[in-house]
């Protein structure tokens, strides 16, 4: 009882000693106050082989973090060997989802030299997302700074591939101690890394989707367009249906129109010849935040427009109008498009009890595996490029 007491003492407190501090409290950290510990060179752990890397498996010998209080603003960065964090069991993250995360990587290019792609974008998300579950932002070009001394120290842990690459995880939680929901006066940033092969253990081959209005990601005022965990965990049961019908991705319906939003975790992207006799690439826009903005679907964005060869729109995209398109022959490909996987060739739908043949393969995604090449290209160091920003 007299913790609760406590607790929600602390929630009238909270905005009257938040104006009083927020002055004081630094408002970012600084990537020049970084301190460094380093493994000891018996704990650095062998690396993995290229070839036989399981997503998500294999992390790094290193960590970043930060902490921030209410009191005190944004503390000094910090990068040491990798450990387990201590929170206690109230902190909030565990009971109200309070919590971010983002995903990038790091290349090693055909030069040797390590980069990353658009960090910018995911430093931008990253705020936004903070802003909307009430967490701390910050400087993203400080983050930045201090992702890329992490990869410098790690960069044996990218590997020496053209197909495997170092995932970076930046992650922001609520750690405050108080079982009540109201924004939290602490929390934690931390980055994790680790090799990756590629997401999809089949390899660059076209995927089946379960579409069902049975499954809903997201909603008009909700949080579909922001990067936080809460948005995945519900998705897991749906994924498992999926493979029930041999189908290995969800494609997510929204309404009784069934308009289209994302294909597992996602943005989707259609190429076909439009009613008008136009050939136009389409996504589905990000005006109702349904759709999570992806640093890779806005570089394909970027790219096509700035070819200049086609048609290319941001709308609402619905079933009828994909399965009409697939009546009519005019819908040439269907694809997804994300960090893990760069771009996916969509072969059927499986809707309303019916398997939609995509497609996609028959002339061997010449659009696809076009945005695949550019990317990879930018990416690697085959082609130099502003969005390739050098570690």
């Amino acid at each position: 009882m007299h913790a609760l007491r406590r607790c929600v003492r602390s929630l009238f407190q909270s905005s009257q000693s938040f104006r009083r501090a927020s002055s004081a409290a630094a408002s970012t950290f600084k990537a020049s106050e970084l301190e460094v510990q380093l493994c000891k060179e018996s704990d650095l752990r062998p690396k993995p082989d290229p070839n036989k890397l399981i997503f998500g498996q294999n992390w790094s010998d290193h960590m970043l973090e930060v902490e921030w209080t209410q009191e005190a603003g944004w503390g000094r960065p910090r990068i040491s060997p990798i450990h387990n964090l201590q929170l206690h069991p109230s902190a909030q993250v565990f009971h109200y989802a309070t919590e971010l995360f983002e995903g990038t990587k790091a290349y090693r290019g055909v030069d040797n030299q390590i980069r990353l792609f658009r960090p910018e974008l995911n430093m931008k998300r990253m705020n936004t997302t903070a802003e909307r579950v009430t967490l701390p932002t910050f400087d993203g070009d400080e983050l930045i700074r201090c992702i890329r001394k992490l990869v410098e120290i790690e960069k044996e842990w990218v590997p020496y591939s053209q197909t495997s690459t170092l995932y970076i995880r930046p992650t922001l939680i609520a750690t405050e101690a108080c079982i009540g929901v109201h924004k939290s006066k602490a929390a934690l940033l931390f980055v994790i890394t680790g090799p990756v092969g590629p997401y999809y253990p089949t390899g660059f081959k076209p995927v089946s989707l379960l579409a069902s209005p049975k499954f809903v990601r997201a909603w008009e005022g909700g949080c579909g367009g922001y990067k936080m965990g809460s948005n995945y965990g519900p998705t897991i049961g749906p994924q498992i249906e999926a493979a029930k019908h041999n189908c290995q991705q969800v494609l997510w319906l929204y309404g009784p129109d069934h308009e289209v939003t994302e294909v597992g975790t996602m943005n989707l992207f259609a190429f076909w010849t439009n009613e008008k006799g136009e050939k136009e690439l389409v996504t589905p826009s990000l005006d109702k935040g349904l759709i999570l903005p992806g640093i890779t679907r806005q570089s394909l964005l970027d790219l096509a427009r700035e070819w200049g060869e086609f048609k290319v729109t941001e709308r609402s995209l619905y079933m009828k109008e994909i399965v009409t398109a697939l009546k009519e022959k005019r819908l040439k490909e269907l694809f997804g498009a994300g960090t893990a996987c760069i771009v996916c060739p969509i072969e059927s739908i499986l809707y309303e009890e019916t398997r939609l043949q995509i497609p996609t393969m028959s002339e061997g995604a010449p659009i696809t595996m076009r945005f695949h090449k550019e990317l990879t290209d930018i990416q690697y160091g085959r082609v130099q490029h502003s969005w390739a920003c050098v570690v």
